[in-house]
């Protein structure tokens, strides 16, 4: 179900802190408590009055001036830029959002210690810093070896039947995948949850049942030639490395069961494809019809396990592979399912176990499937780490201390302009008919945004947290968020949760609630910067905003009216002549390819492209009404309309290794940067700016630009 559309995808699959406990429960977590602005940080020194990049607010230097723009805007925006830079060695990619995650993390970090140093007050301080001090333990996590999670690998072993089984993999359930987010659309556990208000009746809270159970990203990892045959090649060493390493027996064959187990898992798998699309995945089922929709599983054992038992509705998203992977419980051997637990439960541990089991984590998902070819500092994953498990008990001080009114103030003006200039666009639509743009402009009127920070926080009071027991930690902090997801079921469908943190950078769209999410750490430069022109900050910040609006009309978007609920609010004719759009549009994305034998999936990110392409558009419309009456001015020898561009092209400077490049177009939902700073050919304003000509490698015939909103 499309809960969250984010902007950006990070790099998958690395070595997680995060445990999950197999067996016990914790009580739910408290209703969140109201957020108090926060206050201004004191000022440490005065305001710069210079954009931080270059003259008027972008890195002219970055440019490639040999470069024609209607022959390679990528390339005459930021070819030097690629060309001179380096991506660290600890990371699979390198862009814009990877720059300002730096700067959010080492602030992230100063808070975090400041915890741990007893400089900040409060028990959410306290558990911040006890966390952090846990992780960082090295001699203590050391000396424990395998010892932590020595109860949870004997549960696994004690298994004896179907219904013991059954149970233990309920107790791996987290609600922890989100469909059309691959960030954490991908779980390990058999199968993930998520819990959102119903796509029927938007007033209803209802778990999404979804497909999991893989260790490595995706089906074609597991069922392709070529590359995909070598990368199970070395996850079958990576699984045998890893039980040997705690010491279990006869680990080589073991590893070639589980990866055997997997790949009959995979062959029942919706693909990425089939996964992203709303219409495939909305199929209610009852409890007690799962017995006979999915056989196999004792789902009443399993439900048992997983807090669910008294739940009586669901939404099975992948329906056939609910049916296949519960097939499969049956069929395979418990010995290979219970080798298989033990596995994922040492994997997921990995990164509060010793550095034996650290290492060869990150050698496979970091070095062998990703190209990384060094571990991230230790400090770098303990604020992951603290992120993933207390996330808005840092961010609650982030915003207070990295986050101005005047920022704030400035982003919500921005976000007016967008939405005014949104609904303009509406009313141009030639293609639409009345009875359609007024249920559009509706939607728009109800669409809500959230700015820097959420108007509730987390309230951690009921979350344990030990100053020596870093799996503890990780183990119990799932549980937390897992029950705090639980305790919305029966409760009326609530628009509150931020589902990010204030110091990340990235931005969302919630199609079922029609709501927009833009968190602290993304307005600054090169997304935002006040002291920037304003046309850099449009093309930038601005294409963000109107791109996440847009996302409430994509192909998936537009599928949802104004209360969030499914609902056909088109006119047939309408919805025809919209499908006929993204259809152009996906083929324009399919010629894209940046490996002779690999390309991008123009179905896959056709709902991005649309946001990006009507995103965009809309953020120049809103600039232009912004500029009435001012002077066009020329600044570094650019026009307003080409440094509007060039922002725009600023944000999309990226570089990754062939590796993880390569597995972003077989699993992630948005095209590369290159290719989303191609969305300037379907914009007639860009061949004016730049005086794009027929022939020119770029040039698209006016009836051949791509239009959407």
């Amino acid at each position: 179900m499309p809960a969250r559309r984010r902007l950006s995808r990070t790099a998958l699959f690395l070595a997680t802190a995060l445990a999950t406990a197999l067996l016990g429960a914790c009580r739910p977590a408290p209703a969140p408590t109201p957020a108090p602005a926060p206050a201004a940080a004191p000022a440490a020194a005065a305001a710069p009055t210079k954009p931080l990049l270059g003259e008027f607010g972008f890195d002219a230097t970055g440019m490639d001036r040999s470069a024609k723009p209607g022959d390679d805007f990528y390339e005459y925006a930021d070819g030097t830029w690629v060309k001179n830079t380096q991506i660290p060695a600890d990371r699979s990619s390198w862009n814009a959002f990877s720059v300002l995650n730096d700067t959010a993390q080492a602030r992230t970090r100063a808070i975090i210690e400041d915890a741990a140093a007893g400089k900040l007050s409060g028990d959410d301080a306290r558990k911040v810093g006890d966390y952090f001090h846990a992780y960082m333990d090295e001699p203590g996590i050391e000396a424990k070896g395998i010892t932590p999670l020595k109860a949870d690998l004997d549960a696994i072993a004690a298994v004896a039947d179907k219904a013991a089984l059954s149970r233990a993999l309920g107790g791996t359930l987290r609600a922890d995948v989100d469909v059309l987010n691959s960030t954490n659309y991908y779980t390990s556990n058999l199968f993930g949850v998520w819990i959102t208000q119903r796509y029927d009746r938007p007033t209803e809270t209802v778990p999404y049942f979804l497909q999991g159970g893989l260790g490595m990203p995706d089906r074609d990892f597991y069922l392709e030639g070529g590359r995909m045959a070598d990368m199970r090649k070395a996850y079958q060493a990576h699984v045998s490395k890893m039980l040997s390493l705690a010491g279990i027996a006869d680990a080589d064959a073991k590893a070639a069961r589980i990866l055997a187990l997997e790949t009959a898992i995979a062959k029942v798998h919706a693909t990425q494809v089939q996964t992203n699309d709303v219409k495939f995945g909305t199929n209610p089922w009852k409890r007690s019809e799962f017995a006979t929709k999915a056989p196999g599983m004792d789902w009443e054992a399993f439900f048992d396990a997983a807090s669910l038992g008294s739940q009586e509705e669901f939404v099975a998203w992948q329906p056939k592979a609910i049916a296949g992977i519960s097939k499969l419980v049956a069929s395979e051997q418990i010995d290979t399912w219970k080798d298989y637990l033990q596995f994922h439960a040492i994997d997921r541990a990995a990164g509060t176990l010793p550095k034996a089991f650290r290492d060869e984590s990150f050698a496979f998902y970091g070095t062998t499937m990703n190209g990384t070819p060094e571990q991230q500092p230790r400090w770098k994953s303990g604020v992951n780490a603290v992120d993933a498990s207390m996330g808005e008990a840092v961010g609650k001080v982030y915003a207070q201390r990295h986050f101005s009114a005047q920022t704030k103030a400035r982003a919500d003006e921005l976000v007016k302009n967008l939405l005014e200039a949104f609904g303009a666009r509406i009313d141009k639509a030639e293609w639409m008919s009345p009875q359609t743009k007024a249920r559009a402009k509706s939607k728009l009127a109800g669409l809500k945004v959230g700015m820097g920070y959420p108007e509730v926080w987390t309230d951690y009071s009921t979350l344990e947290v030990k100053p020596d027991d870093a799996l503890g930690n990780a183990q119990r902090a799932s549980l937390f968020a897992y029950h705090q997801q639980l305790a919305k079921l029966g409760k009326p469908a609530g628009h509150d949760e931020w589902y990010m943190v204030p110091q990340e950078v990235n931005a969302l769209n919630v199609p079922l609630e029609n709501r927009l999410i833009f968190p602290a750490a993304i307005l600054e430069a090169p997304f935002f910067d006040p002291n920037a022109d304003d046309a850099v900050n449009y093309g930038a910040i601005g294409a963000v905003i109107g791109h996440e609006i847009s996302h409430s009309f994509d192909s998936s978007g537009a599928l949802f009216d104004e209360t969030g609920k499914m609902a056909n609010w088109w006119t047939p004719e309408d919805f025809k002549r919209f499908e006929a759009a993204g259809n152009a549009l996906a083929a324009q994305y399919d010629t894209y390819k940046p490996f002779p034998d690999a390309g991008v999936n123009g179905r896959l990110t056709l709902a991005e492209n649309i946001a990006d392409v009507a995103g965009l558009a809309t953020a120049f419309d809103a600039w232009k009404k912004s500029q009435e009456g001012k002077p066009s001015v020329t600044i570094g020898g650019f026009t307003p309309e080409q440094r509007f561009y060039l922002g725009f092209a600023q944000v999309w400077r990226s570089k990754a290794r062939d590796a993880a490049y390569r597995n972003s177009l077989l699993t992630g939902t948005h095209a590369p940067g290159m290719y989303r700073t191609a969305t300037v050919r379907n914009q007639d304003p860009w061949y004016s700016a730049f005086d794009v000509q027929p022939g020119q490698a770029l040039y698209l015939a006016p009836d051949k630009r791509v239009k959407v909103w």
